[in-house]
């Protein structure tokens, strides 16, 4: 595999993810004030953890990611797709434990780690490879379509038992951009659509929980103290800060009243202290990330990386957009953190190896 000549990287590219990186630790730093003060004394606890365990990690990711070769990632696809696999399998055995009511999380020395979210990166990683060296195959049913949805089934199937439904939906999502974007024929799409819609709607109907939140979503009237408590309290939020805000760090809901207001919840408060502007800003700022991660793709200088990199920015971009949507009424509430900005070490991490994997695609691709 020779590397060809690199240039300079995407410096608007690394700029917007700079800018998220540096607007998430702001907003964090506000929306953990008030919790890490009254649970542990210390207002900062939640941004130096998120600094340690999230940035530092990140960044050394980023910088492997940035620096080593893209192709090398290709090489290590199934070792990295099956010790993701064998860490998701451990959460079932006391090694994980149960928080927020789902068994997401592993603890190994000390330090806990979630493993849906690296699944995100070397799933993608591994997809792209045998994708990129299957471009013909992807077109046939038997040979590339079925064997797509078994492997695909296989992994969703491990993150809805934790329960991590929505990770599992965003995995889908970003595969199926990929698998596409291959140039698979049109009714593969539509069947594929068609499988997952049926496949979730037969979950969500006989889980009640899941069910409870479609319904909440569905009546947002009903029950304001108890089912459709978050959305409501989300709403209040952001309708709160109209068009400017109520100032950084202004919040009278991060404290008592939101719930998750430094994961899940988080764009209601850049709602309620910065306003619509901010919010706008916010949407923005993730638009830019996935169009410029898409010219990026565009110009890349094989099958692989450019698969690789659709993958990314279409799991970031559907990420931000469901919890977005989510906080904001427009579709039910999910579990789901905003990428760069929600508190979460190994989300953190994750996002910016592969920002930095992007970076170093860019270095390789032409006229961008």
């Amino acid at each position: 595999m020779r590397k060809g000549t690199s240039r300079a990287p995407d410096y608007p590219f690394l700029a917007v993810t700079l800018l998220l990186i540096i607007f998430g630790l702001v907003m964090l730093t506000s929306a953990s004030s008030d919790i890490g003060k009254a649970r542990f004394g210390d207002s900062y606890y939640y941004l130096k953890h998120q600094l340690l365990f999230g940035f530092l990690a990140g960044f050394i990711g980023f910088f492997i990611g940035y620096f080593m070769y893209y192709r090398i990632w290709e090489r290590f696809a199934i070792p990295l797709l099956i010790v993701s696999i064998v860490l998701l399998i451990l959460v079932f055995t006391p090694f994980g434990f149960r928080a927020y009511g789902a068994e997401r999380w592993l603890n190994i020395f000390g330090v806990t780690i979630q493993p849906g979210e690296i699944l995100k990166l070397t799933f993608l990683v591994y997809l792209a490879s045998w994708v990129g060296k299957n471009i013909s195959r992807s077109r046939s049913f038997t040979g590339g379509f079925l064997p797509f949805l078994c492997l695909i089934g296989f992994v969703t199937a491990l993150l809805i038992a934790q329960p991590a439904t929505t990770i599992a939906a965003i995995i889908f999502g970003a595969s199926i951009f990929m698998y596409f974007a291959a140039g698979a024929k049109f009714k593969f799409l539509a069947l594929a659509i068609i499988v997952s819609v049926t496949a979730l709607g037969t979950i969500v109907y006989f889980t009640p929980y899941r069910l409870a939140r479609v319904t909440s979503f569905l009546n947002q009237s009903k029950d304001t103290l108890g089912s459709t408590y978050h959305i409501n309290e989300a709403l209040i939020a952001i309708g709160s800060g109209g068009i400017t805000g109520v100032g950084f760090g202004q919040s009278t809901t991060k404290l008592k009243y939101l719930p998750e207001p430094i994961s899940d919840s988080i764009f209601a408060i850049v709602g309620e202290e910065l306003g619509f502007i901010g919010s706008m800003t916010v949407v923005f700022l993730f638009f830019f990330f996935v169009i410029r991660g898409l010219r990026i793709a565009k110009n890349a200088p094989d099958k692989f990386s450019q698969l690789l990199v659709i993958g990314f920015v279409s799991l970031v971009g559907i990420q931000a957009f469901i919890n977005m949507a989510a906080i904001s009424g427009l579709v039910p509430l999910t579990g789901v953190p905003l990428p760069f900005v929600s508190y979460g070490g190994t989300a953190l991490a994750v996002l910016l190896t592969m920002s930095g994997i992007i970076a170093n695609v860019s270095r390789y691709a032409s006229n961008t």
